[in-house]
């Protein structure tokens, strides 16, 4: 079987939109400190984009290893969690940075742990959301670079079998005989 991509999102298309969400994010934090928790690995490109625009409020960088995925392209559900940060979150300021929001379960037990830590406010920046897969309600995206359809997506940071990160561009995989 071989793998395809058709580009969906181009660099152009996501450096833009990133640049928007930077500064919507200076904006709304404008005088005050910044901690984004970039949920790996799918998120690294991104949070690095994004945090490179962002010049006009102090910003953290903290890092959680959440997996439900495995080599495969259907969540298993089972979430393999390191929620340790160097910076103690109490009082902080705290945006999520999440590469695609899918069912919704893995941002979900990252929250649940994060309101525990008793932060200032939490907030969350996705790359890419697919709603119509969304199986936990209540989860509000506070930054949103796309919302795509039901594809199962590559590149920007976003891999398949630990391959396509490297891609500057989202693209959807496909497989053909």
């Amino acid at each position: 079987m071989n793998e395809t991509i058709k580009q969906l999102i181009s660099k152009a298309e996501i450096d833009k939109r990133v640049s928007e969400i930077a500064s919507k994010i200076e904006n709304d934090y404008l005088g005050e400190e910044v901690v984004m928790i970039c949920v790996l690995t799918g998120s690294a490109v991104f949070t690095a984009d994004l945090s490179r625009k962002i010049s006009k409020i102090p910003v953290i960088i903290e890092f959680f290893s959440v997996s439900s995925y495995g080599l495969n392209t259907e969540s298993n559900g089972i979430k393999k969690t390191y929620f340790e940060t160097k910076v103690p979150l109490d009082n902080k300021n705290i945006i999520v940075i999440e590469d695609i929001v899918d069912t919704g379960s893995t941002l979900d037990c990252i929250m649940n742990h994060l309101k525990t830590l008793n932060p200032k406010s939490i907030k969350i920046c996705s790359l890419l959301e697919k709603t119509n897969r969304r199986a936990v309600k209540g989860l509000d995206i506070d930054y949103l670079g796309f919302n795509i359809g039901d594809y199962f997506v590559v590149g920007y940071g976003i891999d398949y079998a630990n391959k396509y990160r490297n891609l500057s561009y989202i693209g959807s995989l496909e497989f053909v005989e």
